[in-house]
């Protein structure tokens, strides 16, 4: 059975996430019924590179697609596409290795966070609006404390029988952009909730409400504090999934501008 790799986006808002659950409407469900519809095949299989949750969205997921199809590569995503609905979009399709494996294989994952400092018509929901005036220094320093291999076991509802809460962390970068601050996190994988509660400790710090040191504290021991800050799904992106060494450096860029008042 032939296999595809596939890179897409979608905007969240309408999504309980990434992955196919009963009695909810989600990307790869919508993904897998138009698939059958174009292909008229049932039989088949989609894996993405890992899931997104509810409100969250993408610009670049990767999944992978075993399905018999007599159909090229380009025929086959323009048809796809017809099909989806608009908030969902296959941006390539092409022919893979019969090896590849969109989750296994990927060897860091890039997220984007968007937090406006005004109310904004257009961005809603796509921003974290914080009405408090935000330290952009402190917010730096405090993301310093993050890279590296960590302990994130206080930053997810993640049972610890599941697997290692340690991550490594090779970039959290604060840059600002007119009225938005964009905060970049680069890692091997990462844990439920994890971006989130970075961000919103990243905010607090921002506040002055959590120092450097408190931050420090949170990945050396088994604390609850993260939970309540969780940033909103909003102002989330799964930005790149790379399956080789990424570039050591690449652009941050805003999904929309929004200008200072």
């Amino acid at each position: 059975m032939p296999r595809f790799k596939l890179v897409l986006e979608y905007a969240g808002t309408r999504y309980s996430g990434w992955q196919i659950q009963k009695n909810a409407r989600t990307v790869q469900g919508e993904l897998r019924r138009v698939v059958s519809e174009v292909t008229k095949k049932s039989d088949f299989e989609i894996y993405g590179s890992g899931r997104t949750d509810a409100g969250v969205h993408a610009l670049g997921q990767v999944a992978h697609l075993d399905v018999e199809t007599r159909m090229a590569p380009e025929p086959l995503r323009l048809a796809v596409n017809d099909l989806l609905p608009a908030d969902i979009h296959v941006l390539s399709l092409a022919r893979a290795d019969p090896r590849f494996h969109a989750r296994h294989d990927a060897v860091s994952r890039s997220y984007l966070y968007q937090i406006s400092r005004r109310r904004t018509a257009f961005g809603k929901p796509y921003v974290w609006w914080i009405k408090d005036e935000l330290s952009l220094p402190r917010m730096r320093a405090a993301a310093r404390v993050f890279r590296g291999m960590n302990d994130f076991r206080s930053f997810t509802d993640q049972k610890i029988e599941d697997g290692s809460t340690k991550v490594l962390l090779q970039e959290v970068a604060v840059v600002e952009s007119g009225a938005l601050i964009l905060i970049r996190i680069v890692g091997s994988h990462f844990l439920w909730k994890m971006v989130r509660r970075v961000v919103g400790v990243l905010a607090e710090v921002g506040r002055g409400t959590m120092g450097e040191t408190e931050v420090k504290g949170l990945l050396t021991r088994k604390a609850r504090t993260p939970a309540p800050l969780t940033a909103p799904p909003s102002g989330l992106f799964l930005e790149r999934v790379f399956y080789e060494e990424g570039p050591a450096e690449f652009p941050i860029v805003p999904l929309l501008g929004v200008t200072r008042a």
